[in-house]
């Protein structure tokens, strides 16, 4: 037809009415006609991108298409003959004609025809069927009703039969009890299960079946990979460095919803917002690890800043296609070419995600916790009996070399050294990019974002010497020397005491410069000691003195020191009064971002230069109070730190080293204050913001919202509301492929104006609704499906079907599709007898080649696993973003990187390879093979042959295969006195069978 059009455009108008004619004889309806045709010629330069809009004209709206541009009409509705948009599709000017010739290929003639029809019949647009809430339909009749078990299957059949096609018969029983097994909880049935059930003649047994798989722990597992396949779930950071994160929290959390079948609002509402709930609890703070997955860039020359945006933009591409359904993410650059996203929309969409910082999360949960604490008391009991027996005691060794004389001496140097320091509370704080809040104890927490360069700025009200006494109790006339206290804090990384968030330095800070004035006139400043200094990477030292030697480039550090307050001391060079304001500026500046977190300043009037000490402000005040006050705490302070004891302390550090470390997860916490101003980036691009957008939803959901989202919970709650048309189809959908290999909308992640439309709209729309009013429970749907007589047919393809349906798209088949690889291995695992069934924490390493690992960042390694973890479901594979599992990836296993609505299900010779060579697959069929040979001691080659079978395809074999199998198993060129000959054999047989195509299939 584009041949003919191309080469007789003056027959034109007679070849499209007689293809009118003889195709076109219902009314043309817009949705299913009308809209596919102009969404792929036409919206790309006639669409809802205001910049790429050619010649003023709109043709996905009514109001646009039918507009007077200037003495003509696009559309004039109900003449074809008057609407130019006719004329340009038939003028035989090849430079008038639309689309144009030279980019895009003509339509063909039942295309124009369908626009004609569509003119002169009115022209009437309708909305797209995806942003219709879905309707409750008549379930049709059929011929055949018998064939039917539900509503399902009486939309299905009426399709089929419309058709002229009949249903496939039910598959036989081995083939249904495995398809269940594999589809519900990702293993196969054992040859014993699998016989229980075709024995079981009960009408109910299938039934019965399905409820005790949607009952069983392992269909969580099964169900939880799809979902972390949408949260782009990795135990990675991504990027070049790509270093481990502590994420798998998150990963349990999905798993536990799962199986006590969460509702599917309550579910999405806590991985989107759970922080913002009242009285939320950690739990609910971990499952906002949803969005905390996004990948971290950690090299030392990027902005902060910049990947957060890219985070934040990551974010609203993978709530629209998790929650709409749509592809979001193209309008990040300019309005959306097909759908009715606007640029303005998307920011929109972004405001609503913007203002979340990302903090970690003790995650431990209680048993964690607890033994953490009996860890910490046997250690503290221990640090007592030393303590008592040497220091304290009313007879111990007093001799000049004996611990308590050292205490003597060590105590006599703090006091010595000591300063009476007055802490200062500043009156204005200001920060170039954190947020500072100031603690009861004068202490200040900075929280949100910072960067590789950050600013802190402090001010402090003049105060004579007698205010100093009335607030403070210490009446000071003069200052000293300043003390900056870097303290930790839990809700920092590592508990800080610095913010900053990469691996290998996390909680760590540097800061290059303090700048100090009174009066408004700069302060000299003298000699500065540390209490501990370190730096985290690279050459120099964390010296004190470097924050006032007014070289950027270095600074003071406490790397390694993380979760324990540090002070810094500068002495001034000359006293300052009281009664003066006072400007103290912190400068943080590093080739990665690390301001600090949590700090207090204090001042002292003594005459002395004061020195920097290993001490804690809690203790600090018995310490001018004479030892005797708390003589016992500062035995222990001298015990864990003295140089002359730690020979003797070195067993309880020993013991300390060995202590649980804690697991701190990565969560969203709502910003209380200072929200972060959100902008429309030209053309996506960071460095380019432009006019500030408030938060909203798209405006195409307005009419449906109610009340309009204004923060990231209420955008929560509106994508699981009735405002929302999309989440119930879009998530039924998702299911719907899982059991069948193709969703009902074939574009898994776009349902716009783009995607071909539903094979059963009905299907989808009775399905979505059911789901919403049976309280979102995923267990019901799933139990829904495959109760249905369709879910149970046999797949064996018929060659009428095929001629006429040839991708099954009409279901008049049952499913047959590529299992994907976690199913591959953990079904093999099971038939071996390797699986180890224990559920949830961190992440497992089965074998593979190093190599896999070895060209990443680092030239890590991959440790394998040990004992029971080298066989744990593959739901608790570690996940690498820059190097995944080897044989996942063989397999189309995603990366992490993005949102992954559906897999591809590719077939190459090198998956079969994988299969047959993989040591860690060869390992499996090795372990096979002596579990079969254990359980059928003495056994004949028959009996061998047909239990290798089975535990990999359930069924029987045929005499045909099982003569096969022998004749396989007696022809291998393996000589008979070989080392456990028999053994090899069977081996090879296993790896045959494991690579068989029904044995990765749904049968």
């Amino acid at each position: 037809m584009r041949t003919i059009t191309k080469q007789c455009v003056g027959l034109l108008g007679l070849v499209v009415t007689i293809v009118g004619t003889a195709v076109i004889a219902d009314e043309v309806n817009f949705q299913r006609d009308v809209r596919p045709i102009l969404a792929a010629n036409c919206f790309t330069c006639h669409g809802p991108d205001d910049e790429a809009r050619q010649a003023g004209l709109r043709l996905d709206e009514s109001t646009g298409a039918t507009a007077d541009l200037g003495g003509y009409q696009a559309i004039d509705p109900g003449n074809r003959n008057d609407s130019e948009l006719w004329k340009r599709l038939t003028t035989s000017d090849a430079g008038m004609r639309m689309p144009p010739t030279a980019s895009h290929e003509p339509l063909t003639p039942l295309e124009i025809e369908t626009l004609g029809r569509w003119i002169d019949e009115g022209a009437v647009y309708q909305r797209h069927w995806a942003f219709v809430p879905p309707q409750k339909i008549a379930i049709p009749d059929v011929t055949n009703p018998q064939q039917c078990r539900g509503p399902i299957d009486r939309m299905i059949l009426a399709r089929l039969e419309g058709k002229k096609l009949i249903a496939a018969p039910e598959a036989d029983r081995y083939a249904l009890v495995r398809r269940l097994y594999l589809d519900l909880v990702g293993l196969p049935p054992t040859p014993q299960e699998a016989d229980g059930f075709v024995a079981d003649q009960s009408p109910l047994a299938y039934e019965r079946l399905v409820d005790a798989l949607l009952a069983s722990p392992d269909y969580a597992e099964r169900w939880t990979r799809p979902w972390l396949d949408l949260a782009r779930y990795a135990d990675t950071n991504g990027y070049e460095k790509d270093r481990p994160r502590t994420i798998w929290p998150y990963r349990d959390w999905v798993l536990n919803a799962i199986n006590v079948d969460m509702p599917f609002d309550e579910f999405s509402i806590l991985q989107i917002a759970g922080d913002m709930l009242p009285a939320a609890t950690d739990n609910d703070r971990i499952a906002t690890g949803f969005h905390r997955n996004t990948m971290l860039n950690e090299e030392g020359g990027i902005d902060p800043l910049e990947y957060r945006f890219h985070a934040v933009v990551d974010r609203v591409a993978t709530t629209g296609i998790v929650w709409l359904g749509l592809t979001t993410g193209c309008a990040q650059c300019h309005t959306h070419k097909y759908d009715p996203l606007t640029h303005t929309d998307y920011y929109s969409l972004f405001a609503l995600l913007n203002n979340a910082d990302e903090p970690e999360l003790d995650a431990d949960g209680g048993a964690m916790s607890e033994s953490r604490k009996q860890f910490l008391d046997q250690i503290r009991t221990a640090e007592d009996t030393w303590i008592a027996a040497n220091i304290i005691g009313d007879e111990v060794d007093q001799e000049a070399d004996s611990p308590a004389s050292k205490f003597r001496t060590w105590f006599a140097d703090l006091v010595a050294k000591s300063s009476a320091w007055v802490v200062m509370q500043p009156a204005t704080i200001e920060s170039s990019s954190p947020t500072l809040k100031l603690l009861d104890d004068g202490s200040v927490l900075a929280a949100g974002d910072i960067t590789k360069r950050d600013v802190y700025q402090f001010q402090f009200v003049a105060r004579s010497p007698d205010q100093w006494e009335a607030d403070t109790g210490v009446r000071l006339d003069k200052i000293t020397a300043i003390r900056l206290e870097a303290l930790p804090h839990e809700s920092l990384p590592a508990n800080g005491p610095g913010m900053a968030y990469y691996e290998g330095r996390r909680g760590d800070f540097f800061l290059s410069q303090i700048i100090v004035s009174s009066g408004g006139q700069p302060v000299e400043l003298a000699a500065a000691s540390h209490s501990y200094g370190k730096l985290s990477i690279g050459s120099g030292n964390a010296d004190a003195a470097n924050v006032i030697d007014s070289d950027d480039s270095t600074g003071w550090s406490t790397a390694g020191g993380e979760g324990q307050p540090h002070s810094l001391v500068i002495n001034l060079a000359k006293p300052i009064a009281v009664d003066q304001p006072l400007e103290i500026s912190l400068l943080f500046e590093r080739h990665f971002a690390a301001a600090l977190g949590r700090l207090r300043f204090s001042v002292t009037s003594n005459e002395e230069p004061a020195v920097a000490m290993v001490i804690d402000s809690g203790l600090e005040s018995l310490l001018h109070s004479g030892l005797n006050v708390s003589q016992h705490e500062y035995a222990r302070r001298f015990f864990q730190t003295a140089e002359s004891v730690q020979d003797q302390y070195a067993p309880i550090a020993k013991r300390i080293a060995r202590l649980p470390e804690a697991v701190r997860t990565l969560v969203m916490r709502q910003r209380d204050k200072n929200p972060r101003a959100t902008f429309r980036h030209h053309r996506g691009e960071y460095l380019q913001p432009r006019e500030s957008v408030p938060a909203a939803i798209p405006a195409v959901f307005a009419p449906l919202a109610g009340q309009l989202p204004l923060d990231r919970l209420q955008l929560a709650q509106w994508l699981v509301s009735d405002g929302n048309p999309l989440v119930g189809r879009v998530t039924v959908d998702r299911a719907w492929r899982e059991f069948f290999g193709r969703g009902i909308v074939h574009s898994a992640g776009d349902y716009g104006t783009q995607s071909p439309p539903p094979s059963h709209p009905e299907v989808l729309d009775y399905l979505a609704i059911e789901f919403i009013n049976s309280a979102w429970s995923m267990k019901r749907l799933h139990r829904e499906i495959v109760l249905s007589a369709t879910y149970r047919q046999s797949n064996h393809r018929r060659d009428e079907v095929t001629a006429i349906d040839p991708e099954n798209r009409l279901l008049a088949v049952g499913p047959r599709r590529r299992l994907e690889f976690e199913r591959i291995r953990d079904a093999m695992l099971a038939a071996s007898g390797l699986l180890v069934r224990r559920q949830g924490g961190p992440s497992v390493y089965p074998p593979q080649p190093q190599s896999v690992v070895a060209m990443a960042y680092g030239n890590e390694t991959w440790p394998p696993s040990t004992g029971g973890d080298r066989y744990r479901r593959s739901v608790y594979t570690f996940a690498k973003r820059t190097a995944p599992f080897a044989a996942s990836t063989m397999f189309d296993g995603p990366t992490g990187e993005l949102c992954l609505p559906r897999r591809d299900s590719s077939n190459s010779p090198l998956q079969s390879l994988t299969l047959l060579n993989d040591p860690m697959f060869v390992e499996i069929a090795a372990a096979m093979v002596e579990d079969v040979f254990r359980c059928s001691a003495n056994a004949g080659d028959e009996v061998i042959a047909t239990e290798l079978f089975r535990r990999l395809l359930t069924r029987r074999p045929t005499d045909q295969e099982l003569g096969e199998i022998i004749s396989f198993r007696r022809a291998l060129p393996i000589a008979s006195g070989t080392e456990n000959y028999n053994a090899q054999c069977w081996l090879l047989v296993a790896r045959a069978v494991m690579n068989l195509d029904e044995a990765i299939t749904t049968p």
